[in-house]
């Protein structure tokens, strides 16, 4: 069975993303360099012997068109998943050196007669600063472009041609004297290591990962541009997410009995009152549909209720909550306190499997007891729809 190909939307959700951070990431640092007056840099003795070569600029102008090229290209969605990642990795794990180790460019530019190359190169001053240097984002494109769009295109002059071009495209970095050598063997081995840490097998989403990079772009921009506290802390408590999801840990938010702990509201505010908020956004987006949907007459589903919604359900129903990030209901927390069962799952991943297996048998239990089991997650989009599914598909219901 062939993987399922990259829809029109992912493409320029994932493009979107890229652009985005680019935007965030690279400027800033550019900024920072500036302001800070960096004169170091990573030249060798024998770089001032290398020829400043005015074409050059065309194949160097050229990764902003494979930028876009390449997200239009991918053909499954796996595919699109690693390069969007891939990508996103890099510019993040670049803009932290920049920002920490600022370099700038050791010598300026030859003057370059009036035309339209001349044009080219004042365009990319405006752009672009003579810092951000090592390890070379540019040539670490390059080499990704590369990994995604040779699957794409079948051995012959046409991938000798493509191979080619990346190639002049990375070493062109030298000759217009935007980068020195050392810069180009940082940009291939940044690109590397994002190859061998985003793997190709893994096609599950990876939410640690997302958690990684917004850490790090807090990191980067907020921390180490700003000095600001308070993005330290946004940064820490995004990883210590990113480590729970790392390590398969539903449990990480400590719920008991439909609530968390302070303690816990100290590590992962930012992380909570995002979910808080999303909810309230999807209450208030929904507020025209039905918040419970009644699959059968005794299991109902649907997302976290409001107190007047929560009204809606019998006075001794069973909740079963599958929300780790969002509080219980207060009212079906203090009035349905004897009813209520709390599976913690992750979002956005697969459920283990005993965790599976034990909300299936809550499930058969409460309904062969004759109650009415609301089971729910936090918006109810994904969770709670999954569990009922495989419930009613092992035709538990018939038991009804």
């Amino acid at each position: 069975m062939s993987p399922p190909p990259a829809t029109v939307s992912q493409r320029w959700r994932y493009l979107l993303l890229n652009v985005l951070v680019f935007g965030l990431c690279y400027p800033s640092a550019n900024l920072l360099a500036h302001k800070a007056g960096i004169t170091r840099h990573a030249a060798l003795p024998f770089e001032t012997a290398i020829p400043f070569l005015p074409w050059m600029i065309i194949p160097y102008m050229s990764s902003g068109l494979f930028f876009c090229l390449v997200f239009l290209m991918a053909g499954s969605q796996n595919q699109l998943r690693i390069l969007a990642q891939r990508m996103l990795l890099a510019t993040v794990l670049a803009s932290l050196v920049f920002i920490m180790y600022p370099l700038q460019y050791s010598w300026g530019r030859p003057v370059i007669a009036p035309g339209w190359l001349a044009s080219l190169y004042a365009s990319l001053d405006i752009m672009d600063k003579p810092y951000n240097q090592l390890p070379s984002l540019h040539v670490a494109y390059c080499l990704l472009f590369w990994q995604s769009l040779r699957l794409r295109i079948r051995p012959g002059p046409a991938r000798i041609l493509l191979a080619t071009w990346l190639l002049l495209t990375a070493v062109s970095t030298v000759f217009t004297y935007q980068h020195h050598v050392l810069d180009v063997f940082g940009g291939i081995a940044l690109a590397l290591f994002c190859m061998w840490a985003v793997e190709l097998r893994v096609s599950e989403a990876q939410v640690a990962f997302y958690y990684l990079m917004m850490a790090g772009i807090v990191l980067a921009v907020g921390v180490c541009g700003l000095h600001s506290w308070l993005a330290f802390y946004l940064a820490c408590s995004l990883s210590l997410v990113a480590l729970a999801y790392l390590r398969h840990d539903s449990h990480f938010l400590h719920k008991c009995k439909g609530r968390h702990p302070w303690w816990i509201w100290l590590l992962y505010a930012p992380y909570l009152s995002g979910y808080q908020l999303t909810w309230l956004a999807v209450a208030w987006r929904e507020r025209r549909k039905p918040a419970i949907v009644r699959l059968t007459p005794q299991l109902w589903v649907g997302r976290r209720l409001s107190n007047t919604e929560a009204l809606q359900l019998p006075p001794d129903c069973t909740i079963i909550d599958l929300a780790n990030e969002l509080s219980e209901t207060p009212a079906l927390r203090q009035h349905n306190s004897r009813h209520y069962r709390h599976f913690p799952l992750l979002d956005l991943r697969t459920p283990p499997a005993d965790t599976i297996q034990a909300v299936l048998q809550c499930l058969n239990a409460e309904i062969s007891a004759g109650k009415t089991v609301y089971l729910h997650c936090a918006m109810g989009y994904s969770r709670c729809i999954l569990l009922a599914k495989l419930f009613m598909s092992q035709g538990n219901l018939s038991k009804q």
